[in-house]
């Protein structure tokens, strides 16, 4: 199939992306990646009038560290995000989620931004962004905003931005040195969307849990932090008894919906059951890393 008929643009800076956002608001859809976009046009599930192309505003695609923060840009690809030496010593858990986006094919083209913005709840991008509490940075013709995660994700697809906001850069903080970290899912076959997915991070001192994170995709219209759970591990003993009891904490935390592809009651208790294999894996590796 192919698209209905549309005006192309393609801004060379930021400046000219956002006035021409500006200009066609609700009309516009930017294209970064495509890797979403494209397919729904496609099918004429999505109608944009003018498609602003940012491919070509260099200014948008870096990655580095600044004070314990991973700066990303909003072009940058997937796949150099999941090859970088800095993602893998400061946030390795970014990493492994990277792993199991699509294929390379999809993560060569695809982009941190477009992930975040499209808001897909079973985007790995979206739990790692939600448990690690980032930020991103939207800009438009009236000023620059940040927006953190809690407040980024409002729905199935839907986000905070105003059709008038360029996503501008994400940010990430990294794991502490002493944390350990996990990321598991489970799909149908290699590439496609996660039927449930859960990242973990824990920072163990002393005997006990310092610190725990656990965010989740495909069990929500958002992505979901466990917050319950992450506060009943804190202070507590590691122990199979304590993995199981987090367990049943993030199942009370999920409202998955059903589909051809899974019912809600096998997500539901398929994210317990991966939560549990992840902490293990995780509280593992912060014992190496102490």
């Amino acid at each position: 199939m192919k698209p209905a008929p549309f005006q192309y643009l393609c801004p060379r800076s930021v400046d000219e992306a956002v006035d021409q956002l500006a200009r066609h608001g609700d009309d516009a859809k930017v294209l970064a990646g495509g890797q979403s976009l494209v397919p729904l046009m496609n099918m004429r599930l999505a109608r944009p009038r003018v498609i602003i192309d940012i491919n070509r505003i260099d200014a948008l695609g870096y990655l580095h560290d600044d004070h314990g923060v991973l700066h990303v840009g909003a072009l940058t690809r997937q796949r150099a995000a999941e090859r970088s030496p800095l993602v893998a010593a400061r946030c390795p858990l970014l990493r492994d989620a990277l792993r199991l986006v699509g294929h390379v094919q999809i993560r060569t083209r695809g982009t941190i931004g477009g992930s975040l913005a499209h808001a897909d709840p079973a985007a790995e991008l979206t739990a790692i962004f939600a448990a690690l509490d980032g930020e991103i940075t939207a800009r438009s013709a009236r000023g620059t905003r940040v927006i953190a995660a809690p407040d980024l994700f409002v729905s199935y697809l839907t986000t905070s931005l105003d059709p008038r906001e360029l996503l501008v850069e994400v940010r990430i903080p990294a794991l502490p040195p002493d944390a350990g970290w996990s990321w598991m899912e489970i799909a149908r076959r290699h590439g496609d969307f996660a039927l449930a997915g859960v990242g973990v991070v824990l920072a163990g001192r002393r005997g006990v849990i310092a610190e725990a994170r656990i965010g989740l995709v495909g069990v929500g219209p958002t992505p979901v932090r466990a917050a319950r759970a992450e506060r009943m591990l804190n202070g507590q003993a590691p122990s199979e008894a304590l993995w199981a009891e987090a367990a049943d904490a993030v199942r009370a935390a999920v409202t998955p919906d059903g589909d051809i592809h899974a019912s809600a009651e096998y997500r539901k208790h398929v994210s317990g059951v991966l939560a549990q294999r992840a902490l293990r894996e995780a509280y593992s590796r912060a014992r190496m890393a102490a």
